[in-house]
């Protein structure tokens, strides 16, 4: 009797264990499909944002219906845009909803298989790759229309969204794949978003002054989605004043990561902060030549001494909440370098004991 409700009660438990595994493993799909909904609306809200900037609203999701579903390479549809455009968002929504499903799971087994996460970059890496190779089979009126880094940024936004949604769905899960890296990346988009901010006020103030509003984002804007420079005049369109400043925090959050993981670096290896430090450098003067190589005219009309107080600024702000974090980071440092010194002189201690004595011209004459 008492083997039998051993065996009712092992059995229970194991119907109870594969029910919540079950209940688990539809969350996850569930969840996944959700973010697949969610990095697809950031897709779709991007690419809406760049083809009004160019004055054809619809644009992209048109040509990509017409050439993927009606084999048709004209870019001047506009008699049938609302239905190719439903068309192609059942078909772009579909997609990313697989996308969602699939890195869910692969997230999932990565918790318990490690070497799955290799192949979980292989995925997101090919889900990159994959749009770029598209619009390049399609041909160079899509490719022309769509941009490669468009589509990279477009798509760089998506993942982020759906990590973003599913990680904090999976606070658990988030915890056991990353791990420390969580509050790295955290601290490296706070403080990218505090830089970026900083900027963003001291170009308002500054256009402000000048009664000119917008004035910069309207002309990086322009300069970049357009590839023009408005010498004679400027016309302060706000999908360009919005689609520079997605850019605009993107990349201040990339290299505020960046710093992030060079400081964490730092807990083992003190110097790897010097590292943080030339970055800090190159940033300075990246965005400087950057203006230049899209066109020196505008350069002159922007005023370099202009972007150069923003960045510093920038990095006085991002650097004051970074110190705030590593408070004993110089100390660390001074240690590091005192400890160097210490071994470079045993070493040279060692290398003077091991030398053999030199003899004297006396000595050469006796022997």
């Amino acid at each position: 009797m008492a083997e039998r409700d051993s065996f009712l009660d092992g059995t229970a438990l194991g119907r109870l264990v594969g029910a919540v595994m079950q209940h688990s493993r539809s969350r996850i799909i569930v969840d996944g499909a959700v973010a697949g909904i969610i990095g697809g609306v950031v897709v779709a809200i991007w690419f809406l944002i760049f083809d009004m900037i160019r004055g054809h609203p619809f644009e992209t999701p048109t040509l990509l219906a017409a050439t993927l579903l009606h084999g048709v390479h004209d870019t001047h549809l506009h008699h049938s845009m609302i239905r190719l455009t439903f068309e192609y968002s059942i078909l772009h929504f579909a997609a990313f909803i697989a996308v969602g499903i699939i890195g869910g799971l692969l997230l999932e087994a990565a918790e318990t298989e490690q070497s799955l996460i290799f192949s979980l970059l292989i995925f997101f890496v090919g889900f990159e790759a994959f749009f770029i190779a598209v619009a390049l089979f399609l041909g160079p009126n899509v490719m022309a229309a769509l941009t490669w880094w468009g589509i990279i940024v477009g798509n760089l936004l998506a993942t982020g969204a759906m990590l973003t949604y599913f990680l904090m769905r999976h606070p658990s899960l988030a915890t056991n794949l990353l791990g420390g890296w969580i509050a790295i990346v955290r601290e490296g988009v706070t403080a990218g978003v505090i830089g970026a901010v900083t900027v963003a006020i001291w170009f308002m103030i500054y256009d402000f002054a000048a009664d000119r509003l917008l004035r910069t984002p309207a002309m990086l804007g322009q300069m970049i989605f357009d590839g023009s420079t408005p010498l004679d005049g400027l016309s302060i369109s706000m999908p360009v004043v919005l689609g520079y400043t997605i850019l605009h925090f993107g990349a201040f959050i990339l290299f505020g990561v960046a710093i992030a993981i060079l400081l964490a670096a730092s807990e083992w290896e003190p110097f790897m902060a010097l590292l943080a430090l030339l970055l800090l450098a190159i940033f300075e003067v990246f965005f400087v030549g950057f203006v230049s190589l899209l066109d020196s005219s505008a350069l002159e009309m922007l005023g370099w001494w202009k972007i150069v107080a923003g960045n510093i600024l920038a990095l006085i702000a991002m650097g004051t909440y970074f110190l705030r974090g590593h408070r004993q980071l110089r100390v660390r440092l001074v240690e590091r370098w005192a400890t160097l010194e210490f071994e470079g002189e045993e070493v040279e201690m060692v290398m003077r004991a091991e030398r053999p004595p030199t003899r004297g011209n006396g000595d050469a004459l006796h022997t």
